[in-house]
């Protein structure tokens, strides 16, 4: 008896993979186009491409395509003479080997006070002096804030994102976002049950003509911006344009949730867009990015009216963040310490941006000259996912336009964003940055070969 006809396309693609012929990241035909190809029908290609997948030699993503893994010879050798780790340029964080030996210091110096009322309940979200310097960080990178029991704390960012949807909004609400953003947003909005919707962006961030048209065609019940060097494309908003989105949030009184957490990196503080629209917008900075992710700590400067509301949820589902990295907070903010070190980060990434723009020459890239990241359009014969896997398999780890994308029907740009901080051995960053554009210059596209 002969074999499935769908075993005879597997064993000829395989074939074509490990020759290097069908090479690394490349797209394969799609289930139509293989089996006009091939006389065949498409379930047939379906069932190949399937178990060619679960030999890993093919990725498939819903609705871009399969496109080649990891398994040619070629790559197979390198992989296995190499233990080097991935080279990660995906995360978004500050270089922490800088100034880890500090914040030990800073640890060890609150744990060893003693104090024990950073081991009980408290009737806010913390005590008074922790919002209070969250008051004094915020002010200091252009939020309007006098009062700090205006201040909610919050366990990071992301825990005041989902505070606030959660809060403000109700399944099935609208929200409204830039049309490529941060990834958290979209997965706690579709935990949540709320509507994402997608808001056309220029070099600026989101235009408020569009944002405007939305608010008139639409309920829309919240507003989510990164307004300075935007994840993930860098776009930063100057003093204008945070002024027309105010007006907008204004004219049809909408919640507006301002993530900052980047604005330390501009070289001279912008106004927040809070501070044109007080009434209905909620502020949000943290110390993840510019300190260390794992302290946790983030501001909300929430609405006079507000303040209560939001600090009776945060204690109805995680009673307070924890004091303990709000005293370490604290104490850096009010020495000052924590001011000089978000400087240091910037001054990293000023360098590490000119360093990026030399080993990246001759591609199209956009950035600030202090971001912590940098977006890049790929050459035409690139495809954003097969280029993201491809680059995988050489142990670089970068994030595919397509991981940001606000609207799944809208078309993908052919762009990655690449983190410039989270490898802290600079020397090791500008071989990862060479060894990924000698893959940027590889033209990848070739004509299928008929099985």
């Amino acid at each position: 008896m002969s074999a499935p006809k769908y075993l005879a396309i597997v064993k000829k693609i395989e074939a074509l993979i490990r020759s290097g012929q069908f090479k690394e990241g490349s797209q394969l035909p799609t289930h139509r186009e293989l089996a006009q190809q091939l006389g065949t029908t498409p379930i047939t290609v379906a069932k190949a491409y399937k178990t060619l997948a679960e030999r890993k030699l093919i990725e498939s993503f819903v609705g871009r395509g399969s496109f080649v893994c990891n398994h040619s010879q070629l790559s197979d050798v390198i992989r296995a003479e190499s233990s080097e780790p991935e080279k990660n340029l995906s995360i978004l964080q500050p270089c922490l080997s800088q100034h880890s030996e500090r914040l030990n210091q800073v640890f060890s110096q609150i744990l060893n006070r003693g104090n024990e009322a950073l081991y009980g309940y408290v009737e806010h979200t913390g005590l008074a002096r922790h919002r209070l310097m969250g008051a004094m960080w915020t002010r200091h990178y252009g939020l309007a804030v006098t009062d700090h029991n205006e201040v909610v704390l919050a366990s990071g960012a992301q825990h005041a994102l989902s505070a606030l949807i959660q809060c403000y909004t109700q399944p099935g609400d609208t929200i409204a976002v830039e049309a490529l953003t941060y990834p958290g947003i979209l997965s706690m909005a579709n935990m949540l049950g709320r509507k994402v919707v997608a808001v056309a962006m220029d070099g600026e961030g989101m235009l408020p003509q569009t944002l405007d048209d939305l608010c008139q065609s639409s309920e829309v019940a919240m507003v989510m911006i990164v307004p300075s060097h935007q994840n993930p494309t860098a776009a930063t908003m100057q003093l204008e344009r945070r002024q027309q989105i105010a007006a907008v949030i204004n004219r049809h009184r909408v919640w507006l949730v301002e993530d900052d957490i980047y604005g330390f990196l501009n070289p001279q503080p912008i106004a927040a867009i809070t501070n044109f629209a007080p009434q209905y917008s909620f502020h949000i900075t943290s110390l993840s990015k510019a300190i260390s992710p794992g302290m946790r700590c983030a501001f909300i400067k929430t609405p006079a009216t507000e303040c209560d509301r939001l600090a009776a949820f945060i204690r109805a589902t995680i009673w307070l963040p924890s004091p303990i990295p709000f005293a370490a907070a604290a104490l850096l903010i009010h020495s000052g310490e924590a001011f000089r070190i978000a400087e240091e980060q910037r001054q990293i990434a000023l360098h590490r941006q000119q360093l990026a723009r030399e080993q990246l020459a001759g591609f199209t890239l956009y950035s600030q000259p202090d971001s912590y990241h940098l977006w890049l359009e790929l050459p035409a014969y690139w495809q954003a996912d097969a280029f993201t896997l491809a680059a995988k398999n050489r142990g670089i780890l970068v994030s595919s336009a397509s991981y940001f994308k606000a609207d799944p029907l809208t078309v993908t740009p052919d762009a990655i964003r690449l983190s410039l901080m989270a490898i802290e051995n600079e020397p090791a960053l500008v071989s990862t940055l060479n060894q990924l554009a000698e893959l940027l210059k590889r033209d990848t596209r070739f004509d299928y070969v008929h099985c």
